[in-house]
């Protein structure tokens, strides 16, 4: 059976209706797929929901969410993150901005073996806010310099998110984190580009410069980094060796995770069953978002939704890059209404087929939804990482931070216009590292 764009559009502003309203995202999945069973088919195959939620919850590959998650747990809580920061303090501190670039280089390194944005957003404002208190930087930008550098969360390998996104489309996740790597580098030294050019234009803002350090004290705070590049190296090196396959991959950065804890003097049951019960609760929220997505997904393949949409854009006539600009000014908004994860499952079943129609490559595609996703995690007045750093903060008002990440706003929308109109920025490692030989 084939339904027509009008009934599918119908469908969608349904879905996101009631998102708007603040139903849970798993119940609006589930609801949206089972309303239109039952008028397509009579409800007939809703017999087969729990064989088919079965068969999508044992993906091999969905197993490494629930281990990076315990990996970002155990860091958090071991005081490896604690080190991080003051060692990258040590050679960030004298740029203009001065410490606010740590905060961009400390979320970035963190991402790189954590994997989350949210996780990222608290260790860092944790370990951070404290550090900025009576030195005269304004609030806004620490708040807003944290946020930004939390956002590169799941777009820096290996973000969950390229998990989601490639379970969803049965895309390679190693493709996908060899796609991320140029963009997510290039976004790191955008949003320090901006702190150094309003560090120039205000430099009242910035508080003093941060005394200067020999070379020597330098080079020894480089110890306290060994641990997070050692695990980024387990985890990036077994994939793109081959050594390791995605989830094997994450097995191992735990294993490595609980050494360093061994080695810091922090590893204890009680450290291990905190780490546990935060990791066992991400997960079951995740996971059930997820089933639910997949049936969503399949009710969409009996109704033969992708013909549907493919027919669709044929018809319009559109280039892939006036495409892409439609679908970033879409996601823009409805990050503004809508967390990640309810965004990206919610649209990705709908949006992918499309972009597979107008010949746009997937991976590209899967690095531009994760960016417009954390995008989503900066915007006022819904981003997730703002309430997550005000809760830390635990003082003042959340609308200095919405005020603080305006200016990092602006520089992931620039990123955006770069990676529509620079593709290759995002497809040629994966084309060189999985060309076939």
């Amino acid at each position: 059976m084939t339904i027509g764009i009008a009934a599918v559009a119908f469908g969608f502003l349904g879905m996101l209706l009631l998102l708007f309203l603040g139903l849970h995202v798993a119940t609006v999945l589930f609801l949206t797929a089972a309303v239109a069973i039952e008028i397509y088919f009579g409800g007939a195959l809703m017999a087969i929901y729990g064989t088919q939620l079965w068969s999508a919850m044992e993906d091999y590959i969905l197993l490494s969410i629930p281990l990076y998650i315990l990996l970002g747990e155990i860091l958090v809580r071991c005081g490896a993150t604690d080190k991080m920061y003051g060692a990258l303090a040590l050679w960030l501190g004298r740029l203009p901005g001065g410490l606010l670039h740590t905060n961009v280089g400390a979320s970035a390194l963190f991402s790189a073996v954590s994997g989350s944005s949210v996780s990222t957003a608290a260790t860092i404002a944790t370990v951070a806010l404290p550090s900025f208190r009576q030195r005269g930087y304004d609030d806004r930008l620490v708040l807003g310099s944290i946020a930004a550098g939390a956002s590169l969360g799941n777009l820096i390998p290996p973000g969950i998110a390229f998990i989601v996104y490639a379970a969803l489309t049965n895309s390679s996740v190693g493709q996908l984190y060899a796609g991320a790597i140029i963009p997510s580098v290039l976004m790191t030294f955008l949003f320090m580009a901006t702190i150094v050019a309003i560090a120039l234009l205000r430099p009242d803002l910035t508080g003093p410069k941060e005394p200067k350090r020999s070379v020597a004290e330098r080079l020894r705070g480089l110890v306290d980094l060994t641990g997070p590049v050692i695990v980024f190296v387990v985890i990036m090196g077994s994939i793109y060796t081959g050594w390791a396959t995605v989830t094997e991959s994450a097995a191992l950065s735990v294993l490595v995770a609980l050494i360093i804890a061994a080695a810091n003097r922090t590893l204890s049951i009680r450290m291990l069953h905190e780490s546990f019960v935060a990791t066992a609760n991400l997960t079951a929220i995740t996971m059930l978002i997820l089933a639910v997505a997949f049936f969503l997904n399949f009710a969409l393949g009996s109704l033969n939704v992708t013909q549907t949409l493919s027919a669709f854009i044929a018809n319009l006539g559109r280039s892939p890059t006036e495409l892409m600009w439609i679908l970033a000014i879409f996601y823009v908004v409805l990050g503004v209404f809508f967390e990640t994860l309810p965004m990206m499952v919610g649209t990705v079943p709908i949006v992918f087929p499309i972009i597979v129609a107008a010949g746009i490559d997937p991976i590209w595609f899967g690095v531009f939804m994760v960016l417009m996703c954390e995008l989503s995690l900066l915007s006022p007045p819904v981003g997730m990482t703002l309430y997550v750093i005000q809760a830390v903060r635990r003082e003042g008002n959340i609308r200095e931070v919405f005020a603080g990440t305006l200016p990092f706003v602006a520089a992931m929308v620039l990123m955006t216009a770069i990676l529509i109109h620079f593709p290759w920025i995002a497809t040629e490692l994966p084309q060189r590292m999985f060309a076939p030989d």
